[in-house]
């Protein structure tokens, strides 16, 4: 085999290279950054492109599709020195691949620690009950607060999302403890108002128990004097109404004592009505 076979063969295999290394098929939904000589030169869209073989470089090859960023779990203090745990998810996108890769060192370490950041500060300023019930507030500021920023390095925030937001464990044990103390403190005054209203109306019952004995007793007294008046008019007699009143009572307490399991023998004057007017006559 001759030299000019080899030469041939060498040629040809220096244009099959060569042509490799100028042409780029850039996938759907990518980004290349071409550097020349070590510089910044071009971005390389979706399709067949051409560069200049051993001269331009594809240096970074960039997504343009919706990268979607974890942010770790921290713990936050509140303005009421509360301690919470929160963490969030961000959707962003690269509009500029050469600033994403040139503006920064790493763009999503950059955002992540951007994020953690700005919710430290939000959630700072709010109180513990405010923090745990303003979700779309804590993610509206929090957007605004880091859009203009990532900005300069060519990427755009789509969304940022607040996954968790929860009192720490010290703190949720507090909160735990400070409800049950509440509540047992609710269950006491609540007693303590039962037991009032219970003796209030208790000694309501007893004032109107006593006002309709005194009104029974008024009644009674009444009934007596009219029933006085009309024994007296009946027999013409001053002394034999009251005579006849107080046996009546007296017969009327010996039914009751008979009917009593305490009941005892009693000896009875054998002539009770002069025996109370004997008594009468002495007064």
């Amino acid at each position: 085999m001759d030299a000019g076979l080899y030469i041939a063969i060498a040629v040809f295999v220096m244009v099959v290279v060569t042509i490799a290394k100028g042409v780029r098929l850039v996938p759907q939904g990518y980004k290349w950054v071409v550097q020349r000589l070590g510089k910044y030169h071009s971005t390389l869209k979706p399709g067949l492109n051409i560069i200049v073989p051993y001269i331009d470089d594809v240096a970074h090859k960039l997504t343009t599709k919706d990268i979607v960023l974890d942010i770790p779990s921290q713990e936050v203090i509140t303005r009421d020195n509360a301690v919470i745990v929160a963490n969030a998810v961000a959707y962003m996108n690269i509009i500029s691949p050469e600033k994403a890769v040139y503006g920064v060192e790493n763009y999503s370490i950059a955002i992540q620690t951007l994020v953690q950041t700005s919710l430290r500060s939000i959630i700072g300023e709010m109180s513990l009950d405010d923090a745990l019930s303003s979700r779309e507030l804590i993610k509206a500021k929090l957007k605004e607060s880091i859009s203009d920023d990532i900005a300069d390095w060519g990427i755009t925030l789509k969304t940022v999302e607040i996954q968790d937001i929860n009192p720490s464990v010290t703190m949720q044990k507090a909160m735990e403890e400070q409800a049950a103390a509440e509540r047992a403190r609710r269950a006491t005054v609540t007693k303590a108002e039962g037991d009032k209203q219970a003796q209030i109306l208790e000694a309501e019952g007893r004032l109107e128990a006593s006002r309709r004995d005194a009104e029974a007793e008024v009644v009674l007294a009444e009934a007596s004097q009219k029933a006085i008046l009309l024994v007296t008019e009946a027999i013409g007699d001053n002394e034999m109404p009251v005579v006849y009143l107080l046996g009546e009572k007296y017969v009327g307490a010996l039914e009751n004592l008979s009917g009593s399991d305490n009941s005892k023998m009693v000896v009875l004057p054998a002539d009770l009505p002069n025996a109370i007017k004997g008594m009468m006559s002495r007064v």
